[in-house]
């Protein structure tokens, strides 16, 4: 049994050291999104289309479009706020922005088709679309919120850089106990999975967006097909962003932490309604990728903690212990050093507080929770839900 549990915390020590690895040497090269005041000339800075697709977002619908409204832009921002038949006050919270605002516009997001399958937010992106009259598209969450530079920002990193497609990792901001257990680690392992160097390498068939934040060129957004092209897919952002690549036109995430920040979720229910509807299809359903993935964060983020309580177990009996037990007790407390300085390195760069590392065990069984719940959900259709709306097809 000791060399059972010895092995699990060997194993344990040396993901974390490559999961450490793997995270630094994705965040060392990832591009950095920052204003650029050479690029100031008024005549070099195209028009822009904001699109905000909201569904029962009155919450954040007023906050998010005052701060885009709040853009230090040197043209008029068209912002289209696309209601997506809210049930709560989203809608009229949005007429009444516009009504006050000529540069908002309401966009009364009609019945989905019956002839085709449209799923999550993708048929009011595309009906807001079609009333967008800018050169470029702003796709933005309702949960976001823009820091005055960060358009300016990104259009001049996108014309500098030739860009078809710009995405932006924002500051995750957490709010509640259950976003502090999960979304760092989920950041982690996004920033790992989709490397920033792999994403923005032409070469390489790794493609990424975040859905909160992705800057079109307008005739490229028409090309590709836009929202339409991936009409039945709930993780549209991953799926644009392939299509863009595939097609061989430029693709380029960066991190935008001090430009954009979002709260994507507000409660643990929310949270695990989000995480579940997106984790396995975010993996493009690689089923054993998926369940692979919820066994290393088990192992990483649990492993090192049972061992120390199996530890802190043997030695309070009081007994004569084998060098088994003492090297139960070293690899512990060496796991979870590791694992302390992972979540440092993490915290650092996506400037997030330190706060609750040490339930980092909790967080993982959370985690693994949350993918292997995906894989059921989204195979069986059983609760595979966002904001109550179903995303199974109708059989």
């Amino acid at each position: 049994m000791d060399i059972a549990i010895l092995f699990a915390l060997v194993s344990a020590c040396v993901a974390i050291a490559i999961f450490t690895q793997r995270l630094e040497d994705s965040l060392k090269l990832a591009p950095v999104l920052f204003f650029n005041p050479a690029f100031n000339s008024q005549d070099s800075y195209p028009t822009v289309s904001v699109v905000i697709p909201a569904y029962n977002e009155e919450i954040n619908i007023e906050n998010c479009v005052q701060a885009v409204l709040g853009s230090d832009y040197p043209q008029t921002l068209q912002v289209l706020i696309a209601d997506d038949q809210s049930t709560d006050q989203t809608k009229a919270i949005a007429e009444t922005i516009a009504n006050k605002e000529p540069r908002v516009q309401l966009v009364n997001v009609p019945n989905r088709p019956t002839d085709k399958t449209w799923r999550g937010k993708n048929w009011a992106c595309a009906q807001a679309a079609e009333q967008a009259t800018g050169e470029y598209l702003l796709f933005i969450d309702a949960d976001v919120r823009l820091e005055p530079k960060a358009i300016a920002a990104a259009i001049s990193e996108a014309i500098t850089t030739k860009s078809d497609l710009l995405s932006c990792a924002p500051q995750i901001v957490c709010g509640c106990f259950a976003e502090w257990l999960v979304q760092p680690l989920m950041m982690s392992a996004i920033a790992i999975g989709f490397d920033f160097n792999a994403v923005n390498d032409p070469n390489d068939k790794t493609a990424f967006a975040a859905g909160m934040f992705m800057l079109f060129r307008h005739d490229i957004y028409k090309k590709i097909g836009g929202h339409t092209a991936v009409a039945d897919q709930p993780v549209e952002d991953v799926e644009l962003a392939r299509l863009v690549k595939g097609q061989g036109l430029k693709l380029r995430f960066m991190l935008a932490i001090s430009l954009v920040k979002v709260r994507m979720y507000q409660s643990f229910a929310t949270l695990w309604e989000g995480w579940t509807k997106n984790y396995y299809m975010g993996s493009q359903s690689n089923l054993w990728g998926t369940l692979f993935s919820a066994f290393v964060f088990l192992l990483i983020f649990l492993v090192p903690w049972v061992g120390l309580l199996i530890s802190g177990y043997k030695f309070s009996t009081f007994t004569i212990h084998t060098g088994w037990e003492m090297g139960i007790l070293l690899w512990a407390l060496v796991a979870i050093a590791l694992q302390f300085r992972l979540r440092k390195i993490s915290a650092e760069n996506f400037q997030q507080p330190l706060r609750y590392w040490w339930l980092g065990w909790l967080g993982g069984i959370i985690v693994a929770s949350i993918a292997i719940t995906s894989i059921i959900k989204t195979e069986t259709g059983w609760g595979w839900t966002w904001r109550g709306r179903s995303l199974a097809i109708p059989k």
